[in-house]
């Protein structure tokens, strides 16, 4: 596994594949209030690409022009807050994604546990360590401790895709997924505008 940290955007020409998982730290768990911090991504082969932005960043042109690519997928777990964060801080809506939280919970009905660690362990028999995970992000310098946390939640994201695919497929819900999947980007413009806590579907 190797850890490259690049700062402001990704650099020019970088070719991820068609494939990227994606995951954001920020400075909180409110999008609108704390402030991305550091974006990382892997196209599956043991590599990470980690972002480090400046504080009152605006633009990254290769990352947003990256996140608007029509014909590159990008995955997430819990996509709703990471497409929130990367909206809120560049104004670059995400698409098209996938989410292996949703994916989890369409399928594992069997269970309430859809952590990406309980994840991990039950469908790839990896274990990730989550010590790093109520850091500071927002320091000038990132140690390789959490740079390696970070790291973590993107390697092996495309593992796990490949086994709720296959679960998806078997239950007969991969449309309906899908459906989830494509809804997800107004899902978190709809958080950003207010209606976060808000059931829009309901009477």
């Amino acid at each position: 596994m190797a850890n490259h940290l690049y700062q402001n955007d990704l650099p020019d020409g970088l070719d991820l594949g068609p494939i990227i998982a994606i995951d954001c730290e920020t400075m909180g768990l409110n999008p609108q209030r704390d402030r991305l911090c550091l974006i990382q991504m892997s196209s599956g082969d043991g590599e990470c690409h980690l972002v480090q932005l400046t504080k009152g960043q605006t633009r990254a042109p290769n990352l947003c022009a990256m996140l608007e690519d029509p014909n590159v997928l990008k995955l997430f777990h819990f996509g709703r807050f990471d497409i929130a964060a990367l909206y809120n801080a560049f104004g670059t809506l995400t698409a098209p994604v996938y989410c292996t939280k949703i994916a989890s919970k369409l399928v594992r009905t069997y269970t309430d546990r859809h952590r990406l660690r309980t994840l991990l362990q039950d469908l790839v028999g990896t274990d990730i360590s989550k010590h790093q995970q109520q850091s500071d992000w927002g320091a000038e310098k990132l140690t390789d401790a959490q740079l390696n946390y970070a790291a973590s939640d993107v390697l092996h994201l495309h593992k796990l895709k490949s086994a709720l695919d296959a679960m998806l497929d078997r239950e007969g819900r991969t449309e309906i997924a899908q459906s989830c999947f494509d809804f997800l980007p107004t899902r978190a413009k709809l958080d950003l505008a207010g209606w976060s806590d808000v059931d829009i579907f309901s009477h």
